[in-house]
This record gives structure tokens, sequence and C-alpha cells, in this order.
């Protein structure tokens, strides 16, 4: 049975300095996202060192998305995106709205032409708001409002298009 070894070596150093880098995050009270996403710095092609597999890398990387969807999946709860919806329903209108301005302002900024800057600024409205959740309700927020924020990220994920 043949090996392939940079399948091998680019799962274990993603695994391992992810875990590492992880836990430095949580040490240092910041969500582990952090260190995940240094990690993925750290092994990737712009920094000096062990360089990833390109291609192996943005595979795992969808799967990564895939799970992640998947984790979301398991914990939407239609029942409670319905008791807010007279905040979720408004709340996703008016973010998918300040982020498409957000968006499109900035690549104005940088020279793009209008339909280009709307893209991206469309773009920038319907990316997932699973990896940056979490840590609001915790750091900026009371806890009365974590419920409604969780409920709009439902809803905004909800209406996203894989």
């Amino acid at each position: 049975m043949e090996h392939s070894v940079p399948l091998i070596t680019t799962i274990a150093a993603a695994f391992g300095l992810a875990l590492i880098l992880g836990f430095v995050a949580l040490k240092l009270r910041l969500p582990a996202l952090v260190g995940y996403l240094l990690a993925g710095i750290l092994i990737g092609p712009f920094t000096p060192g062990f360089v990833a597999d390109a291609g192996i890398a943005a595979e795992l990387a969808e799967i990564g998305v895939m799970l992640l969807m998947f984790g979301v999946g398991l914990h939407f709860s239609l029942d409670d995106l319905l008791s807010v919806r007279k905040v979720a329903l408004p709340g996703a209108v008016v973010q998918m709205a300040v982020a498409t301005a957000m968006g499109a302002g900035m690549a104005m900024w940088w020279g793009w032409t209008l339909v280009a800057a709307l893209v991206f600024g469309l773009s920038l409205s319907v990316a997932s708001t699973k990896p940056k959740l979490p840590p609001l309700p915790q750091f900026l927020l009371p806890k009365k409002a974590g419920s409604p924020l969780k409920a709009l990220s439902c809803t905004h994920m909800a209406t996203e298009k894989s």
C-alpha cells in the first residue's frame, strides 16, 4: 500500500500547529479560532519555513467548511429562530446592507469598478458569521443579547447558498 507523504505531512502539520496555537490563544483569553488562523498562516506559502502542499491544503479547507456548516446545521433550531424573528429578520437585512456598502466602498477606494465593488461587497455580506459569533455575547454584549444575536446569525446562515 502506497502512502501519500504530502497528504500526511500537510494534515499532521495543520492539526499539530492548530492544536498548539489554539491552546496558546485560549491561554491568552482569545478564541481558539485565532490560533487556528495563525497556524494556517504559518504553514501557508507566504511565510518562511515549512510550506504545506497548496492543492491538498485547499481540499482540506473545503472539507473544513463542510464540517463547519454541518455543525451549524446540527445546532439550528427553527423554533428559536421564529421566537426572535422580529429582531432577526430586520437585523439580517441591515447587516447585509451595511456589509455590502462597506465592502463596496472599500473596493471603490482601491480603484475597482462599481460592478466589481458591488460583487465584492455582496460577497462579504453573505460570508458566514459562525466563526465570529461565539466570542461576541461573552465579551461585548449583555447575556440577554446573546439569543437574538444567535438567531440573527442563524437567519443569515440559513439564507446562504453553499
